[in-house]
C-alpha cells in the first residue's frame, strides 16, 4: 500500500508533464493554422506567451446550466423582479442608444435589453476566464469540440491583431463568449458593429457597440420587426398532439386542437408557430413564432430563449409565467438566494459572499441541511430549504 501511495504522485506528475508537452506541441501546430488565417507570428507569440492549460475548462464543458438546471430554477434568477427593475433602469439610462439600435436594425429595445440582462446581468457578470488560455485549452485538450475551440482561438487572435479590443480586456466565459452581450469571437468577426461612431467594434468597453451588435445579430437571425416572439397558452387536458419549437404549424392548426391563450381568448399571430412545453405536459405552455427562433439562435437552448423572451415581456410591462411549474419546491429569486446564503452563514457554513450566485460552497452547505431534514441531498436552492432555515428547523 505504501508503495502505491508513493508511486501515485509520480504517476500524476508524469501525466501532468505529458499533458503539458502535448499542449505545447499542439500550440506549435496552431501557430501555422493561425498564420493561414492571416494572424502574424508576432501576434501569435505575444498572445501565447506564458499560456498554460486550464483543466477547469474541461470540467465546465460538462456543467452547462441551460441543459442541467430545471427550467423553473433557470428562469427563477434570470427573470425576477430585481432583473426587471435593473432592465428598466438601463432602458432609461441608455434610451438614446436603444432607440438608435432599434431604428437601425428593426429589433425592439426590450429584446435587446433582455439579451444584455440574461447574458451579463447588464455588464456586471461578463466572465473572468482569459479567452486565449481557455480557448487554447479547449483546442488542444478537450475530449470533444476541438474544432470549435480551435476556430474560436484563431478568431480571437484575429480580433487582437485588428486592434478593436485590447488583449488585456479579453476575458469572458470558458467557451470564449465575451463582452456585455457575450459574443463568441467568430460571431464578433461576422456580426459586431460600431455603435458609437469611433470606428471600432468594442463589445467590452462600449455599451453602444454591444447593443447595436446584438440588434444586428437578432436581425440577421431572422427577427421580424413588430412581431411577437409568442405567448403563454392553455393546452386541453389529455392533449397528445405534437410539441416543440419545431415543426411549426399555422395558428389555426393549434386552435383546432383546442389550444387557447392563457386568459382563454382565441389564438392570434401571423406565420407558423410551435408549441413549447418546457416542463412537459403538466407545466406551462407557450406558442412560439419566428422571433423566438432568433432568440434561440443566440445560445441554442430553449431555456435560454425562453428567458430572453419572458424578460423582454416583463420589461414591456407584461406579466411573467402564469401557469404552475410541476414542482412542490419553487425556485428562489436572487434576493431569496442571498437570504438563504446569509442564513447559512449565520449557522457557521462557509458559502463565500452572500451574492445570490450559488456555487459549490453553497450547494455543499445545502446538501448538509437537506440531510438533516431527511430530504434528498441535491444541493438545490429551493423554497423548502429556505423555509426550514427561516423557521429554525435546522
Amino acid at each position: 500500500m505504501r508503495a502505491i501511495r508513493l508511486a501515485l504522485p509520480l504517476v500524476l506528475f508524469a501525466s501532468a508533464a505529458c499533458a503539458q508537452a502535448g499542449f505545447q506541441s499542439c500550440l506549435s501546430g496552431l501557430r501555422a493554422d493561425a498564420a493561414a488565417k492571416g494572424v502574424s507570428g508576432a501576434t501569435f507569440d505575444r498572445a501565447m506567451a506564458g499560456v498554460e492549460p486550464d483543466m477547469k475548462v474541461i470540467e465546465a464543458m460538462n456543467n452547462q446550466p441551460e441543459f442541467k438546471t430545471p427550467i423553473w430554477d433557470y428562469l427563477g434568477t434570470l427573470v425576477d423582479d430585481e432583473k426587471v427593475a435593473e432592465g428598466r433602469n438601463m432602458l432609461r439610462q441608455y434610451a438614446s442608444v436603444f432607440a438608435a439600435a432599434e431604428q437601425r436594425f428593426g429589433v425592439d429595445r426590450h429584446t435587446i435589453a433582455a439579451v444584455w440582462g440574461v447574458e451579463s446581468d447588464f455588464g456586471k457578470a461578463r466572465g473572468k476566464w482569459p479567452l486565449v488560455q481557455s480557448l487554447a485549452t479547449g483546442a488542444c485538450l478537450a475530449p470533444r469540440r476541438n474544432a470549435f475551440f480551435k476556430g474560436e482561438l484563431i478568431a480571437t487572435l484575429q480580433i487582437i491583431q485588428r486592434g478593436d479590443v485590447r488583449p488585456d480586456r479579453l476575458f469572458g466565459s470558458w467557451a470564449g463568449a465575451f463582452g456585455h452581450t457575450q459574443f463568441i469571437p467568430s460571431t464578433y468577426l461576422r456580426l459586431a458593429v460600431d455603435g458609437d461612431g469611433d470606428g471600432k467594434r468594442d463589445l467590452v468597453d462600449s455599451i453602444p457597440d454591444a447593443l447595436h451588435s446584438t440588434a444586428n445579430f437578432m436581425a440577421k437571425a431572422g427577427w421580424v420587426t413588430g412581431a411577437s416572439w409568442g405567448y403563454e397558452v392553455r393546452v386541453p387536458d389529455g392533449y397528445s398532439g405534437p410539441s416543440g419549437r419545431n415543426p411549426k404549424h399555422p395558428v389555426s392548426t393549434w386552435a383546432a386542437r383546442g389550444i387557447v391563450k392563457f386568459d382563454g381568448s382565441p389564438l392570434n399571430g401571423a406565420g407558423n408557430a410551435g408549441l413549447l412545453m418546457p416542463a412537459g405536459r403538466n407545466g406551462p405552455a407557450f406558442l412560439v413564432f419566428k422571433n423566438y427562433d432568433a432568440a434561440y439562435s443566440y445560445n441554442g437552448a430553449d431555456s435560454y430563449a425562453l428567458a430572453i423572451s419572458l424578460l423582454s415581456d416583463r420589461l414591456r410591462g407584461k406579466p411573467g409565467v402564469q401557469g404552475q411549474w410541476p414542482t412542490d419546491d419553487l425556485p428562489l429569486s436572487r434576493e431569496q438566494r442571498r437570504e438563504l446564503q446569509r442564513l447559512l452563514i449565520s449557522r457557521g457554513y462557509n458559502v463565500g459572499e452572500p451574492d445570490g450566485a450559488v456555487g459549490s460552497l453553497t450547494r455543499t452547505a445545502i446538501k448538509e441541511i437537506e440531510g438533516k431534514l431527511g430530504m434528498p441531498q441535491t444541493g438545490r436552492p429551493g423554497e423548502k430549504v429556505l423555509r426550514a432555515l427561516k423557521g429554525g428547523r435546522v
